[in-house]
């Protein structure tokens, strides 16, 4: 994945080395409630994550999850990238940030970054986001990005319904 900088964060892959980042991640509240519980609670199965799903997607899409790195101190304060998902015909951009992160515009300052990769270097001309309607934190933000919400979906048969959002370029 290509590494990103804009005027206060570095984007760039999660290396085995953000276990710990990625273990506190994944077992936010908020991340929990509006995007999965993937039962990951060791720093050992934080890596296992990290190598079966985000670096196996730089290998096979050029693309994934990135960390987003604060450029004055390099510390790592969320993640933001392009994912290939099951049931979505087309690239959807994923973001977290962990509690201490949130509110200051980060979020919005990596997503514009990564949307405009996906356009630029990957020849994107339509990006989806998926979240769960009750996050209007996440639901702002697809709109600031200049995304739009599209419809009610399910990924699968047995998941809650989620929206939607896509921006057509």
């Amino acid at each position: 994945m290509k590494t990103l900088e804009t005027t206060r964060l570095i984007i760039d892959e999660l290396r085995s080395e953000d276990a710990s980042f990625m273990l506190e991640m994944l077992n936010d509240p908020n991340f929990i409630r509006y995007v999965a519980d993937r039962g990951v609670r060791t720093e050992e199965a934080a890596r296992a994550y990290l190598h079966d799903r985000v670096i196996a997607s730089y290998k096979e899409h050029g693309f994934g999850m990135g960390a987003v790195r604060l450029k004055d101190s390099g510390e790592t304060i969320g993640m933001c990238g392009l994912v290939n998902r099951d049931g979505l015909e087309d690239i959807d951009i994923g973001y977290g940030f962990l509690p201490k992160s949130r509110g200051k515009g980060y979020a919005l300052e990596a997503g514009l970054a990564v949307m405009e990769m996906g356009r630029e270097d990957f020849g994107l001309h339509r990006i989806l986001a998926i979240i769960h309607p009750a996050n209007t934190g996440s639901r702002a933000l697809a709109e600031k990005m200049g995304m739009h919400f599209e419809s009610m979906i399910r990924l699968t048969p047995d998941e809650e319904e989620i929206c939607l959002y896509a921006w057509n370029g």
